[in-house]
Formats: C-alpha cells, structure tokens, sequence
C-alpha cells in the first residue's frame, strides 16, 4: 500500500504536462528529453531500437521523479505512426506537446549528381513525410482537447536543422527534406494559431551527436578556422534548453518563429 506521501506523488507525475519526442533516446532528442523531465514533464519517447535497448535511458529520466513511456516505431511507417498515437491516447489522454526530432542523414554522402534515388525516398519518409503525418494526427488530438477542456495548453515544435537554408551538396537529400520540414512548421503555425497552438522551428547547427561523429575531424578543423562563431560544438542540452523554454511558454505571441541554435552559424558575413 502506498503511505500519503507516495500516493501524492504518484498523482503529481499523472496529472503533468506530457511530451511526445520522436527519436527521444539519443542525440538531440535525449538532449530535449533531459531538459523537459528536468522541467517535470512527462515524456513518451519513440525510436526505432528495442525497449531493452533505452531500459537505461528510461531509468535514468525517471530517476528525476517524471513518468517516462517508449514507443518503439518507425515515423516513415504509417503503421507504426499510428500505434505511437494510439500509445501516446493511452498514456497520457492527449499530448501537451509534440516534439518532431526524428531524422536521419543519407546512409552514404553522394554528390548532388550522383546521389541515388532510393537515398532520396528514405531520407523524405523519415524527415519529412512521417512528421508532417504525425503532426496531423496529434493536432487533431489535440483540437479534440482543447474543444472540451479550455484549460488544456498545447505546443509543437519541429527539429529541422541549418540545412532547411544551407546547402551542402553532398547531401542534397537532407537539405530538401529539412526545407519541407520548415515549410511544414509555417503550415501547422498557420493552421492552428487560431486555435491558440503555438508551431515552433527549432534549426540546429553543427551539434555533437552520433550522426555527427563520423565528420567530427573534419569539423573540428573548420570550426577552429572560423566557422562558428562562438567556435565551438553545439550540445545537444543547447537544443533542449530552448525547446523547454518554447513549451513552457516563454516566447508568446510568437507562433511560427524559426529559432537557430547554430552558434551563429547562419548569421550572414563576409
């Protein structure tokens, strides 16, 4: 039996806001998931590794005092798509917020005139037309919501990257898909600010992760020449500091915002 106190605390952890992080158990998105539970969200986490595979992810989070879900599923996957909303329903009712981080990058680098068509399908099903469906399944969700509890406050957030609007042409596939990406984020920000949801673009730059490390030597150099800036990596924390601040609230009256958190990467200069 539960004494009053564990009781409370258990009513505490099922009454928070909830988060849905798409590729929330490493890179940026473990960055966004330790900066939220840190807030005292409760988070669904989904990715495609086994549950056995983020068991340490998961108890290190709860170990905060949050209520921590993973859906194991693939956002290209209109099948699997589907079971996360139907797992994020059964958790949690409906999300607070939707955090579109998902991506991948090209499984080889190819020169724009080189670059294989099959590349190009796999990298716009996972960054591009998976989320632009799970979005659409979640507002729904949450219009649903808001129509019967005017209290409920929703948030999303779309990952996209400096590549939305920096071209690198040896991976042509990811810049066109992080470009619809963003013109996604207008979309939804359009489409739903009527109805008092904040759509926010979150833009990383050069940022230290499990994608990046195979180009760590090489941008290391650059960014020692002059590159960013603030010269130095981005953190995985930097990306998920900001997108606690944007779900907290802290930039209204701003839906559709693009926020960089390159260093100053994009700044223009000659």
């Amino acid at each position: 039996m539960l004494d009053r106190d564990q009781t409370s605390d258990a009513n505490d952890r099922s009454t928070r806001r909830a988060a849905l992080i798409t590729g929330g158990t490493r890179g940026i998105g473990l960055g966004i998931a330790r900066a939220l539970a840190r807030d005292g969200w409760n988070l669904l986490l989904s990715g495609q590794r086994s549950p056995d595979e983020v068991a340490g992810v998961v108890r290190e989070l709860e170990g905060v005092g949050i209520r921590v879900e993973y859906a194991a599923g693939d956002v290209a996957d209109p099948v699997t798509r589907a079971a996360i909303v139907d797992r994020a329903r059964a958790c949690y009712r409906t999300i607070n917020a939707l955090v579109n981080n998902a991506g991948r990058a090209p499984r080889v680098r190819a020169d724009l005139l080189d670059a294989a068509e099959n590349s190009f399908e796999e990298v716009l099903r996972t960054n591009l037309q998976g989320p632009y469906f799970l979005t659409q399944a979640i507002a729904r969700e949450m219009l649903t919501r808001s129509r019967s509890d005017p209290g409920f406050r929703a948030t999303i957030v779309f990952v996209t990257s400096v590549s939305a609007e920096m071209m690198s042409i040896n991976r042509g596939e990811y810049c066109v898909s992080k470009a619809g990406l963003a013109m996604a984020a207008s979309l939804f920000a359009v489409r739903l600010a009527p109805h008092g949801i904040p759509v926010y673009d979150v833009r990383p730059g050069i940022i230290a992760t499990d994608m990046t490390s195979a180009v760590k030597e090489t941008y290391d150099q650059r960014i020692a020449d002059g590159l960013v800036p603030e010269a130095r990596w981005g953190q995985p924390d930097d990306v998920g500091r900001t997108v606690c601040a944007l779900l907290r609230g802290d930039l209204p009256y701003s839906t559709g915002s693009v926020i960089h958190v390159d260093g100053g990467l994009s700044l223009p200069r000659l």
